[in-house]
């Protein structure tokens, strides 16, 4: 013999009206306090820290399909990133499309900010975005941070 199915069960007898209740006054006090720091124009970011390095830096695609690093102030290759290199790549073309948006040029270069709390950051001074790098991870990160100890300086070949 079948077991006759059960009716369906109704909201109410799964939560009871005081739970209900509950949860939904907790979403409109969510709402209302979000909604209210929005208005009040108060930021809600912390501050940067003090700047402990920064340099200044150009990339450009390298013949060979490298990213090439140019110090801005030398001229002269301070990296070069062969193969792959996704990330590097991927955080360019973000900050690269943003110029085109608001159609800066490239001449510009971009700002590697190492702060005293250890965060790193590329700024993009045309347009004013930034992307904190430690964000990515401690090998993203590396990536990058390995820009800001100017090595042995080569002329630039793109």
């Amino acid at each position: 013999m079948k077991p006759t199915p059960s009716p369906p069960r109704t909201a109410r007898q799964i939560l009871p009206d005081g739970v209900a209740l509950s949860i939904g006054a907790l979403l409109v006090a969510s709402l209302v306090g979000t909604a209210a720091v929005a208005w009040s124009g108060h930021s809600i970011t912390e501050p940067d820290a003090a700047t402990v390095a920064s340099r200044m830096l150009r990339f450009q695609d390298g013949a060979d399909g490298s990213v090439v690093v140019i110090d801005n102030a030398s001229g002269l290759t301070a990296a070069r990133f062969e193969g792959e290199q996704g990330f590097v790549r991927g955080t360019l073309r973000a900050l690269v499309r943003e110029r085109r948006q608001s159609g800066a040029g490239a001449e510009t270069p971009f700002q590697l900010v190492l702060r005293a709390d250890a965060r790193l950051t590329l700024v993009d001074p045309a347009t004013g975005t930034r992307i904190d790098l430690e964000s990515f991870g401690p090998t993203n990160k590396a990536v990058f941070g390995s820009l800001l100890a100017p090595p042995t300086l080569t002329p630039s070949r793109p």
